[in-house]
């Protein structure tokens, strides 16, 4: 991940070198600065591929530099940092631009989980089936109705987790998905499911996809990362 280019703007030199020095030994090719100014300086003439920002700021504040973003039609993922708590000061940051939002005090797994999350979901491939009907295995996903109708005809409701986790098979095709990012994907940042919730997941849809669910020929397991789609 070397080549992933992330703006830290922090005044806090605690948290900001702690912040440097982590996503560093991730791989990340990391800026810091310690004004809302600076960082928006900095944003004018280079490219990166996550911002990170602080929400108060001397000079401009993260809440501005976030709008100013959006506004120019800059669409890096950013990630905001506060010591508030507020619902409405959550709600006021993502309105305003952010991608993602995190309370001070953190854990630093919870920032890298999340920085690694927003980066590759803004990296990959822009895919997503527009369309309310996807082909998978031979079968026709409608993701409007929750059903899924296989090759011969027969006709499965879903629930919103299968439907979601079936889109992203079809967008992520020949890929391999680990299974965080599966429970990042299909449940969310915030959520918490066990990672046994994603094999479980697996067993229902096999029955969908596949002649033979015990010799599966879609959806494939990838023996100690994760799972991969082949159409």
């Amino acid at each position: 991940m070397s080549d992933k280019r992330v703006l830290v703007v922090e005044d806090d030199p605690l948290i900001g070198a702690m912040i440097e020095v982590n996503l560093g030994q991730e791989g990340f090719d990391v800026t810091w600065v310690d004004r809302g100014d600076d960082g928006w300086e900095r944003l004018q003439g280079e490219r990166f591929d996550l911002v990170i920002l602080d929400l108060m700021l001397p000079g401009l504040d993260g809440l501005q530099i976030a709008s100013r973003l959006r506004r120019a039609d800059v669409g890096t993922p950013v990630l905001m940092l506060t010591a508030r708590g507020e619902l409405d000061t959550k709600v006021d940051a993502l309105e305003r631009g952010a991608d993602d939002y995190l309370t001070k005090p953190f854990a630093v797994a919870e920032l890298l989980a999340r920085a690694k999350a927003l980066v590759r979901r803004a990296q990959a491939p822009s895919e997503l089936p527009t369309e309310s009907t996807v082909e998978l295995a031979g079968g026709v996903l409608d993701r409007d109705a929750h059903r899924f109708r296989t090759g011969d005809g027969a006709e499965h409701e879903l629930n919103e987790k299968e439907v979601e986790f079936l889109t992203l098979l079809a967008r992520r095709a020949r890929q391999t998905l680990t299974r965080q990012e599966i429970v990042e994907e299909v449940w969310g940042l915030d959520a918490l499911p066990p990672l046994r919730s994603v094999d479980n997941l697996v067993v229902r849809l096999r029955r969908l996809l596949e002649a033979d669910p015990e010799q599966p020929r879609h959806l494939l397991t990838v023996r100690g990362e994760g799972y991969r789609y082949e159409p």
